[in-house]
């Protein structure tokens, strides 16, 4: 294995760094403990870049406290992020630039989170291949708890030494990993685990759980990971229970790390196999019906009935969403989802311009300048069940929704897993 000797010289480089406050930039997101924006830290540039330079070169750089914030999760629980400074997210994408490239050949071909090329999709699709082309059909879903929070210092440095004898860069990322965290404004200190939220964490968690990846591909046990979401893959449920077993011993006792043995479980493609938000089946791909729930109560937040933003505007809000969930979800075998979902969405969007008209005339006036004539039912517009009325479709078709511009989930091509096999 080639080993790199110096490299710190590359990290400080002002080329390298202007580079890296423009990938900073373009993540946009929030400050960290200083309050300092990434607009405001490209205001005086050059002289924070001349700054962090000097600081990297004579080895007097010392990375703020990363702000501790909480992200609510889909199960109730918190994901703590934490958020660096401006300056030091530049610093991490810096290196990031000069390690990735060293690290990143020789990465497990199942590896797929956070690595440059590689997607969720690809992740899913491998699996599939194991699954479904491969004959591996059972299958170890493995839960880690708290994986990031757990990394050991001690094991990140000899992984990152693995390939990079540089001192200095060593320091460098010894620096990041005992910064501390700010929390309700008071510092605690971080003697274990890497935070989510810096540019160089996910590295850091590749090359921790690389020692992983290796060691189940010495065995012949294939695996498909993305960051923590590992499964294994057997042809029988006796091997997967072995696989089981080995896996959660070399977990525990070379890496450090905690299985949750309640969330680890062994499935098959009859039962289902639930992946990065899919199930993998036998014969389909789904939509894990936890996600199907969540797009819901998203869009159900935003098209409430009692507001005043019309209904035109409530479009322009949700089409950003509505896309960003397409995207992602029209590999899977989902027809019928995205046209039930698009149902109820024009329906919630249809009691919500019922609201507006207040009372049965104005949804006659509506009929009217559709060209409909005649004498029509004064019906409720204040009720759900009316939403679903022939009349009210009739008033507001879907042909309404096109010219409003909502995006129609039902024009998507869907079921292409196939193309993100590799």
């Amino acid at each position: 294995m080639k080993k790199w000797y110096s490299l710190i010289d590359k990290v400080y480089r002002m080329e390298n760094l202007e580079k890296a406050y423009k990938a900073v930039k373009a993540n946009n997101g929030a400050p960290g403990v200083d309050g300092v924006t990434v607009e405001a830290y490209g205001i005086n540039l050059q002289e924070g870049l001349n700054r962090l330079q000097h600081q990297l070169k004579t080895g007097t750089y010392e990375p703020d406290p990363v702000l501790r914030v909480e992200i609510p999760k889909a199960d109730g629980s918190k994901r703590p992020l934490g958020i660096p400074t401006v300056k030091d997210r530049v610093v991490q994408q810096a290196l990031l630039n000069i390690l990735q490239p060293i690290f990143e050949p020789d990465f497990h071909p199942s590896s797929y989170g956070y690595r440059p090329g590689r997607s969720c999709h690809q992740a899913v699709a491998k699996a599939e291949m194991f699954i479904n082309k491969y004959g591996l059909c059972h299958v170890v879903d493995m839960d880690l708890s708290k994986c990031f929070d757990r990394l050991d210092h001690e094991l990140i440095l000899k992984g990152v030494n693995r390939k990079v004898s540089d001192g200095s860069i060593l320091k460098l990322v010894k620096k990041f990993l005992t910064a501390g965290v700010m929390k309700d404004g008071a510092w605690e200190e971080t003697g274990l685990g890497s935070p989510q939220g810096g540019g160089i964490s996910p590295l850091i968690a590749n090359i921790y759980l690389d020692e992983f990846d290796q060691e189940m591909r010495r065995r012949n046990i294939r695996i498909v990971r993305y960051a923590d979401d590992i499964l294994l893959f057997a042809r029988t449920y006796e091997e997967a229970k072995q696989y089981q077993q080995i896996a959660t011993s070399f977990l525990e006792e070379n890496l450090k790390l905690v299985v949750n043995k309640e969330k680890t479980h062994l499935t098959n493609n009859q039962k289902g196999v639930p992946y990065l938000g899919f199930v993998i089946y036998a014969k389909h791909l789904s939509i894990n019906p936890k996600k199907l729930k969540a797009i819901k109560e998203t869009i159900r937040e935003m098209t409430p009935r009692n507001h005043g933003m019309n209904v035109a505007e409530m479009v322009r809000r949700l089409n950003p969403i509505l896309r960003g969930w397409a995207n992602y979800f029209r590999v899977a075998n989902c027809q019928k989802h995205f046209g039930k979902l698009m149902g109820w969405i024009r329906r919630r969007l249809r009691m919500k311009k019922m609201k507006e008209w207040k009372t049965w005339k104005a949804l006659h006036k509506a009929l009217r300048r559709r060209g409909y004539k005649g004498t029509f039912e004064k019906i409720s517009v204040t009720t759900w069940r009316n939403s679903a009325s022939p009349l009210i479709s009739m008033a507001l078709p879907n042909a309404w929704f096109d010219e409003l511009g909502l995006i129609n989930l039902e024009k998507y091509k869907v079921g292409i897993l196939h193309n993100y096999r590799q």
